[in-house]
């Protein structure tokens, strides 16, 4: 039983291996998503060396290298989603506050209106804590807002400078008669 066990471990591992043995690698082109057929029957050591090439020529000559702009693109991504959530978290305590300096506000007009500060304090206060909230919230909304369009405009510039080193690289593939789509 022992011996049947371990020869069928032996035979799943030795098809696990065959299988991945068989699994295709990914080409340089493939990982950044452009589809390259060789048009005049370029072998495919051939095709690797063409595209690592081309790689390289179209990072000189667009400034930019797709593997650093997606990393850049996903720090910029982490970063508005910490700017949305403090932005978020700032309206914490801000009717607390709001309702001391009102209090505040209101006791002195009391005491001037009809020498009452605590009924002027009273309404000092809640009309204080409303008028920061609505202001904090506006400002919390606002600077969201903020936060999402610059990381919006972020993403869309990086997008352009991936599209613009696609555009390079398969010039390059072109010209070394590739068909190329991306």
């Amino acid at each position: 039983m022992k011996n049947l066990i371990t020869f069928s471990l032996l035979l799943m591992v030795l098809f696990v291996n065959s299988v991945a043995a068989e699994a295709p690698a990914k080409t340089l082109a493939a990982t950044i998503e452009v589809y390259v057929f060789p048009a005049k029957g370029q072998a495919a050591d051939q095709q690797s060396k063409d595209e690592a090439e081309c790689y390289g020529w179209a990072e000189s000559s667009s400034g930019s290298d797709p593997f650093q702009l997606q990393k850049d693109s996903e720090q910029q991504q982490q970063q508005t989603e910490q700017q949305v959530q403090q932005a978020q978290n700032a309206t914490q305590g801000a009717g607390a506050k709001g309702a001391v300096r009102g209090a505040a506000a209101g006791a002195l007009i009391g005491e001037i209106a009809n020498d009452d500060a605590s009924e002027g304090a009273a309404y000092g206060a809640a009309v204080g804590a409303v008028a920061a909230r609505r202001r904090t919230k506006a400002a919390s909304a606002q600077a969201q807002e903020q936060a999402k369009a610059q990381g919006a405009a972020s993403q869309e510039a990086t997008a352009e400078q991936i599209g613009n080193f696609k555009k390079a690289f398969s010039v390059c593939l072109e010209a070394k008669e590739y068909m190329v789509k991306y």
